[in-house]
């Protein structure tokens, strides 16, 4: 049963953690940018909505892109209170570049054995100077290993479907059996984003001094006076090629630009802002529903109530080209006309398809915005009667 509901009058729709399909860019003819890369994504923020993509499955070594998980595992450290930001940590020996020698000619802070550090202060050596020292001294006080610590990454990689990811150290220096994608990626930036507003701002920040070392920031982005670029993380190794997760803000929106397997330093940051331009010039983002607003009221059969209120339980966006901004309409289609109680808060009752000249380009579900009991004996078979009539 099919019932329109709305005309789009003006991004968070999360995209389902299980999904394991490949990725595609919204249907709409807008011709992307050529990008000189082996691998890259192009995402709202706010829809989760691929705007443009190459070969954004293909499994490559993320290098210090590794470390966007690592900052999102010590997070959820923080917001479970297991440590603190003020958390004096003593760095390990392992966490020396004399005395591990997998560090040496890599990224690092500069941390020295018995140094006493902050959590605060290691987590910005992740981020700003992708000190790798860091990440294994974290990871030591986090988890009291790397490898337990790399086994929690791993649990968070599940959790958040990213299907095509498996990591095998703390910082991303080249390991056998380590991979990750540029929409994995894309959902794993999001995430951060989303989810720690509080830290999200080191990803930001130019530059950082340590035991009198000053290091800076190696997204070059940071500094663009054309684009409000505040984030991610770049990433560098033979095999890997040159990343970038760049994302970038212009009013109230964001975008998210991920680039694997870049030829250059330089160049990852050209084809991110390639990107970055072309996708606040061609798209703008348009809000369908907000969370828990009614978009109809169904009746419900052998219930307490006699009506539902039915909806969506998160904002709902979406991104369209420019041109097609006031042509979106949404229809919702109940999986079975005949609803019956009882009903959860939650329970999925059919889609909400959001058309575009009359093609679906976008659904999400419809659910019941609360709970409905299971009515009386009496009003049961009244019902029951009424059906049957």
């Amino acid at each position: 049963m099919k019932r329109s509901v709305i005309s789009v009058l003006s991004c968070v729709l999360l995209f389902s953690a299980g999904s394991a399909s490949a990725v595609a860019p919204l249907d709409f003819p807008v011709v992307p940018p050529s990008i000189d890369a082996a691998s890259f994504v192009l995402m709202d923020y706010a829809s989760g909505d691929v705007l443009a993509a190459g070969n954004p499955d293909d499994r490559r070594n993320p290098a210090s892109l590794t470390k966007l998980m690592t900052g999102y595992v010590i997070d959820r450290a923080l917001d479970q209170k297991k440590i603190t930001m003020n958390d004096i940590v003593t760095v390990p020996q392992e966490a020396w570049v004399a005395g591990n020698k997998s560090l040496e000619g890599s990224s690092l802070m500069f941390l020295k054995p018995g140094d006493r550090v902050s959590v605060r202060d290691l987590i910005r050596g992740i981020i700003i100077t992708s000190g790798n020292d860091a990440c294994v001294a974290m990871a030591n006080y986090v988890a009291g290993s790397q490898d337990s610590f790399v086994g929690m990454m791993n649990k968070y990689v599940v959790s958040m479907g990213l299907t095509n990811t498996h990591f095998e150290t703390v910082h991303g220096l080249d390991a056998p059996g380590q991979y990750t994608t540029s929409y994995d990626l894309a959902k794993l930036s999001r995430a951060i984003i989303g989810g720690e507003p509080e830290e999200y701002h080191m990803y930001s920040e130019k530059s950082l001094t340590y035991d009198n070392i000053t290091q800076q920031n190696r997204n070059g982005l940071l500094w663009d006076k054309n684009l409000q670029v505040d984030g991610l993380k770049t990433g560098h190794t033979e095999s890997a090629g040159f990343n970038i997760i760049a994302s970038a803000t212009q009013g109230d929106r964001r975008l998210i630009a991920v680039v694997m397997g870049g030829k250059s330093s330089k160049g990852r940051e050209d084809q991110a802002r390639k990107l970055l331009t072309w996708g606040f010039r061609e798209y703008t983002s348009k809000q369908i529903f907000k969370a828990n607003q009614t978009v109809s009221s169904e009746h419900v059969w052998f219930g307490a109530n006699d009506q539902v209120k039915v909806g969506s339980l998160s904002d709902v966006f979406i991104s369209v080209p420019q041109a097609d901004a006031d042509k979106l309409k949404a229809q919702y289609v109940l999986t079975n006309p005949q609803v019956e109680a009882p009903l959860n808060k939650g329970q999925e009752l059919g889609n909400i398809n959001i058309v575009d000249n009359g093609k679906v380009i976008k659904t999400v579900p419809l659910v019941a915005l609360e709970d409905v009991a299971q009515g009386g004996i009496i009003s049961r078979a009244i019902d029951y009667v009424k059906l049957k009539i």
